[in-house]
């Protein structure tokens, strides 16, 4: 920890004051810094956030990003100030806000409902791992996030960022377009400056799609690097929470916080010292099969390959990334068999009411309550998952789980492996889509699936934009790489500066 402090405190001694004032747009290393100076408290970034989402979450732009306020988080910061004044410094994540996505268990008044209606109200007795280590290295939970309902696994038809208790999250950078999802409300609350960080959870594209879409950083880790206890699952197969910020550093230095002590052990280094360090890649494979899909990505990544050639790396261009229809296939049999498996389970152990802590019920309930829980889409998946036979269908599942992870596996490995590539860099998925409560989503095209599925880190990032809306690039790698793939991500920010802040339109310009 002292290192990693000290070696902030060193990038930033030549740096200017932040205005006193505001701490508008900060980074994290900018906001470390000026914590550690004394030149901003945690007290007033707390009530900075608290007034930006009093604007404009549910006024201003209803951006509808935020469904829960932690009402004892001004009370915390203050606490932690006075940490600060005495000499305790817990990490250098000390006093920074963070918010949660509203399926992650937290002992505190905000409830836990992955946006559904069937727990509203429904308050936990026990933070979820991640959060018990996060409350230890010092962050301030400021709140917790919308979401796509049931995290996107309600039905077919879905508006992404749409959940019955806390409506549709909105784009900052285009109010009428999709934030993605399902950690919709997680990316959109940190474009917006709503909170410094955020933590959004990913089964496939959950993290990636809402962090390109918004114009932000997201980082899904390798499978098991972050405890997934006390997460509202879908499937412990892929789910995995990680973190979303504005830049690499930031999002680095969360989830050094987030990882379980034997996936630190297993990584060369801290992360965010890797996001301050040169990055030792030497040959990356760029995949160029979605050029002609939108008319931005290709000169993006022809810079993309000069910048990387000039700096010694060498690099093979794809115009054929494909993934098997089988795959696809395999992947929706393991979810749909342990949604089943591992929400039930976290219904009995978060002691949802008795009459609501089976699939079936939940279906019986949502029936009764009609437009108020399922409004302009069904509830297909939860019917399916509420009726497999855990026993009988054991068998199919664990045919699907080994083909899905093998298809996965297959696809990265012939080029992280066999051709020893260190790094996949992809465009994230296509632009966003109007919000669309009618037809539901209009996926154009997305990557997420093989990493997900095979439990590999990726790093998205902002990489260029289609008029007004933001497209990333994720830099996928093998388990255990992320201090290796936030280096090189951290590279590439600095290169293509795409970053942007919201204008909040209206309408393209």
């Amino acid at each position: 920890m002292r290192t990693l402090l000290t070696t902030i405190s060193l990038l930033l001694s030549s740096s200017t004051a932040i205005a006193q004032q505001s701490p508008a747009w900060l980074d994290a290393q900018t906001a470390v810094a000026a914590l550690q100076r004394g030149e901003l408290t945690s007290e007033q970034l707390v009530n900075y956030y608290l007034a930006r989402i009093a604007a404009d979450n549910q006024q201003g732009y209803q951006l509808a990003a935020i469904a829960d306020i932690n009402k004892d988080a001004v009370a915390q910061a203050k606490a932690l100030d006075q940490q600060r004044a005495a000499g305790k410094v817990l990490s250098p994540l000390h006093g920074l806000p963070v918010v949660l996505k509203a399926n992650i268990a937290t002992a505190d008044a905000m409830p836990t409902t992955a946006g559904a209606l069937a727990l509203k109200g429904h308050v936990t007795a026990r933070d979820a791992q991640l959060v018990q280590q996060l409350r230890a290295a010092g962050a301030v939970v400021l709140g917790k996030t919308n979401l796509s309902e049931w995290a996107n696994f309600r039905g077919e038809g879905s508006a992404s960022g749409w959940s019955a208790l806390g409506g549709q999250v909105k784009n900052p950078h285009l109010l009428t377009h999709t934030p993605c999802g399902s950690s919709s409300g997680s990316a959109a609350a940190v474009a917006a400056d709503f909170s410094l960080l955020a933590v959004g959870t990913e089964t496939d594209g959950s993290i990636t799609c809402p962090a390109a879409i918004n114009g932000v950083v997201g980082i899904k880790p390798s499978r098991g690097a972050v405890s997934g206890e006390g997460i509202i699952p879908i499937a412990s197969a892929q789910d995995i929470a990680g973190p979303m910020a504005r830049k690499v550093f930031d999002a680095a230095l969360l989830l050094d916080a987030m990882l379980t002590p034997e996936a630190k052990s297993k990584l060369s280094q801290p992360l965010a010292q890797a996001a301050v360090a040169t990055s030792k890649a030497k040959k990356v494979l760029l995949v160029r099969a979605y050029d002609k899909r939108n008319a931005a990505l290709s000169p993006m990544f022809n810079q993309l390959a000069v910048m990387l050639q000039a700096s010694g790396v060498e690099v093979v261009n794809n115009d054929s990334w494909t993934l098997p229809g089988e795959l696809y296939q395999a992947e929706f049999q393991v979810l749909i068999y342990e949604f089943k498996r591992d929400l039930e389970q976290w219904l009995k152990d978060y002691q949802v009411n008795e009459n609501l802590d089976t699939l079936a019920e939940i279906v019986a309930f949502n029936q009764q309550q009609g437009e108020a829980a399922l409004a302009f889409y069904g509830q297909q998946y939860l019917q399916q998952a509420a009726e497999i036979d855990l026993q009988k269908d054991q068998a199919a599942y664990q045919q699907a789980l080994q083909q899905s992870r093998l298809l996965a596996e297959r696809a990265l490995n012939q080029y992280l492996k066999q051709q020893q590539f260190d790094a996949i860099i992809l465009p994230s998925y296509g632009p966003a889509w109007l919000i669309d409560h009618v037809n539901g989503d209009s996926f154009n095209f997305g990557t997420s699936t093989a990493a997900a599925v095979a439990g590999y880190p990726s790093v998205t990032l902002p990489a260029t934009y289609s008029g007004v809306l933001p497209l990333g690039i994720s830099v996928v790698g093998l388990p255990w790489s992320e201090a290796e793939l936030v280096a090189l991500a951290a590279t590439l920010e600095r290169f293509l500066g795409a970053y942007r802040q919201p204008q909040f339109l209206t309408a393209a310009e």
